[in-house]
């Protein structure tokens, strides 16, 4: 089996030498720029590593990771332009280094080159596949209308925002794993339980990103810190921040959430405070080990030696910073 680093190189090897350029350049230039500034590639990491548990001819499966690989910054660069971010990745988004319509247009074009590469699935899976990408692609689509819509309402419930980022983020992953299962060969038993493993990583995987956006370091992160509450995301950390609140603290949240000035850092630092003061990180930290727990158990039930299942154990646990 092939570790987590070669996976990647091998994989990042044949990303850059795929040959998707057509004229007018325009269009063409962003999608060079999104899929140049590489990323972890989690996701066709994880769709490789699935496969490479049942089956060894990784080549066979380097299409359809593409094309996986291709949608999911595809949903990136249209996300990007709806939450009017500056940078993805420490360099400008699309839409601040062309224009809106550009990446509008360039992210249609990703959308299209994705389907090209799912379509290359060798063997008898294809129609499975597709019937996964699809149903994945329309769930992603709904959790991205959810968290428009949860911006503008003061009810949203801990239960809610779990549902949406199970659909925005972690679908697409559970996804990946299952496919990689597939076209390796798994039964629909151990794909199904792959599935859940990787829906639950998902889901650890973004509230992991939501403290992130808030806590981390933007060298690391690679992008600005607190555009979550700029933009009035109703994250995990919010919506248990204004549970735990006392009149004063959600007067004070209430406030910032209508604040129009152009004053970012003091919203950032203000909200923050207030989530320091409630606990609400170390309540998300609980939640991201117990979901990575569930993963592990998934795991666990597939019916496969755990020498076939220690690769795609550690590279979750590095995900999340667990030592396994």
């Amino acid at each position: 089996m092939k570790s987590a680093k070669q996976i990647q190189e091998s994989f990042e090897s044949y990303l850059r030498s795929l040959d998707y350029s057509r004229r007018p350049d325009d269009l063409y230039a962003p999608i060079r720029y999104v899929l140049s500034l590489g990323g972890k590639r989690i996701r066709p990491t994880f769709l490789i590593m699935a496969y490479n548990m049942f089956a060894e001819e990784l080549d066979a499966v380097y299409s359809t990771a593409a094309g996986m690989e291709i949608f999911h910054n595809f949903t990136l660069l249209h996300d990007d332009l709806m939450d009017k971010a500056d940078i993805r990745r420490g360099k400008a988004t699309v839409h601040r280094k062309w224009n809106e319509n550009t990446a509008i247009l360039s992210g249609d074009g990703m959308l299209v080159l994705a389907y090209r590469y799912l379509l290359n699935t060798p063997g008898p899976g294809l129609k499975k596949i597709l019937d996964i990408a699809n149903e994945t692609f329309t769930g992603i689509m709904e959790g991205q209308q959810y968290d428009m819509e949860f911006e503008t309402r003061n009810d949203v419930t801990e239960q809610e925002y779990i549902e949406m980022i199970r659909l925005k983020t972690s679908v697409l992953l559970a996804a990946c794993v299952q496919m990689g299962a597939v076209l390796g060969g798994a039964s629909d038993k151990d794909a199904g339980l792959l599935y859940e493993f990787g829906e639950k990583i998902g889901l650890a995987f973004q509230l992991q990103d939501d403290m992130l956006d808030v806590y981390g370091d933007p060298a690391v992160f690679g992008k600005k810190i607190g555009g979550d509450i700029l933009c009035n995301k109703k994250t995990y950390l919010y919506i248990n921040a204004y549970r735990l609140a006392d009149f004063h603290q959600k007067e004070e949240l209430d406030r910032w959430a209508r604040y129009e000035g152009n004053d970012p850092e003091s919203k950032i630092a203000a909200v923050r405070s207030v989530y320091d003061a409630v606990g609400v990180k170390a309540l998300s930290e609980r939640l991201i080990e117990s979901l990575f727990d569930e993963a592990m158990t998934k795991l666990d039930a597939v019916d496969l030696p755990e020498s076939r299942k220690s690769i795609l154990r550690g590279y979750a646990g590095g995900l999340l910073n667990r030592v396994l």
